[in-house]
């Protein structure tokens, strides 16, 4: 059977995102509601958007994030036919303001 992501619970979570405040805010939440594992996947799949939204191809992104060629894809996939919720944050960051980061291999903040 598919999971229905979108229902009550998931509803409740996105309250509970949009009633944050500030980013140490959102980082003290994120740290109780996930694992280390969790945060660093999540952060590797941002990662990950970004690099492909730069054109940076997916062995050097697989050498950064250490996320397997379907991940990678899987992203690729979203970022160009999703939602938009990618796209949506990309272009409200200023998507190629870390450009020169990211294929330095910088830590990126």
């Amino acid at each position: 059977m598919p999971i229905t992501w979108d229902n009550k619970k998931t509803e409740e979570l996105v309250k509970a995102i949009l009633a944050l405040k500030n980013k140490s805010e959102a980082k003290r939440f994120l740290r109780d509601l996930l694992t280390p594992g969790e945060l660093e996947e999540f952060g590797n799949r941002w990662l990950a958007a970004r690099m492909l939204n730069a054109k940076i191809s997916y062995t050097t992104i697989r050498g950064r994030t250490g996320l397997s060629s379907t991940t990678i894809a899987r992203i690729s996939k979203w970022l160009k036919k999703g939602k938009g919720g990618y796209r949506l944050i990309l272009n409200r960051l200023g998507s190629t303001h870390h450009h020169s980061k990211l294929l330095s291999g910088k830590r990126l903040s």
